[in-house]
């Protein structure tokens, strides 16, 4: 497992500028940037200033046509060979519906797939991610959130910061999702929803967080979701946003931009694939902020090696 050098950086692991999962709910102002840095370009694929200027406003951008159609369809099918391929079988990493034995979420397809680990260091995406943190970044983690035809089932409105920093040990956010979308994401079939600019206040969340949260979080999240008071007060100036796109659209998605999903009762799919990603000046402390212990990790990796991108064409 690597561990990073002398990190000039590191924040005292006591520390904790982001408390949250007290006794009551409270909104707190952003100690963190947004854009890391001066935003200047790491490779041909990097944001352009106007791009980067709407993800540091909105905390979201959505960029049609990163990968082509003949890409997506190997990513399909791969997705297709890993869920039926036995690899899954029995393991922590495959997370069923809340009422059902369907599948959830198939998390660390990059530990099973070579193909999903190359698309994890693609320069189409990581130019991108070093632009914005200003650094080289490791996987924290990686998933593909499966919504089927007519009763995949909805994510609350949350913040995804506030469990990696709870449950996790992230100390800042310097951290982002960049995910692909494997089908059309349309109005109709469970799209992202998102508020524009609520990335620039935390919302320290209320209620202790239970032991082993994670084994009932990923069907269904009830603990560090913020109140309808809160999610009003993040709304009054930005309104509600949904990421709409085909198949090979990127969606970069800042760490604590508040956002969730409803339900797909739509007669098409839609199926996304998240990495996550954190700076290497950014490691976990040894334990969560707010958690009696650590995730696992597949949930948190434990290898900090910076990734090194790749050149890729899938065909």
């Amino acid at each position: 497992m690597s561990k990073p050098g002398q990190l000039s950086e590191q924040i005292n692991q006591a520390e904790d500028l982001y408390p949250t999962r007290g006794r009551e709910e409270k909104i707190v102002e952003r100690v963190d940037p947004v854009v890391y840095g001066d935003g200047q370009p790491r490779g041909e694929h990097s944001l352009t200033p106007q791009q980067l200027h709407s993800y540091a406003q909105n905390g979201f951008i959505v960029i049609p046509g990163v990968f082509s159609q003949q890409e997506v369809d190997v990513f399909n099918d791969e997705y297709a060979r890993l869920a039926v391929s036995g690899a899954l079988k029995g393991k922590d990493e495959l997370v069923r519906e809340p009422d059902s034995d369907q599948p959830r979420s198939i998390f660390s397809p990059q530990r099973f797939s070579d193909v999903f680990d190359r698309l994890s260091r693609d320069h189409r995406i990581l130019d991108k991610i070093t632009q914005i943190l200003d650094s080289e970044v490791y996987l924290h983690h990686a998933r593909i959130n499966i919504k089927r035809a007519l009763n995949g089932k909805s994510f609350p409105w949350h913040s995804d910061f506030e469990t990696w920093h709870a449950e996790d040990g992230l100390r800042r956010c310097r951290v982002l999702s960049a995910w692909v979308m494997l089908h059309e994401n349309s109005e109709f079939n469970g799209p992202l929803y998102l508020i524009p600019g609520s990335h620039k206040l935390f919302v320290s969340c209320a209620g202790a967080t239970p032991e082993d949260h994670h084994k009932a979080s990923l069907r269904k999240q009830e603990y560090g979701v913020p109140s309808i008071h809160a999610l009003r007060q993040l709304s009054e100036e930005g309104g509600l946003a949904a990421a709409h796109g085909a198949p090979g659209t990127l969606i970069l998605h800042e760490g604590n931009t508040m956002h969730g999903s409803a339900d797909n009762i739509s007669l098409a799919a839609r199926t996304n694939l998240f990495f996550v990603y954190n700076s290497v000046l950014n490691t976990p402390a040894e334990q969560p902020f707010a958690a009696a212990r650590l995730r696992p990790e597949f949930l948190g990796s434990r290898d900090f090696t910076p990734l090194q991108p790749l050149d890729n064409q899938f065909s």
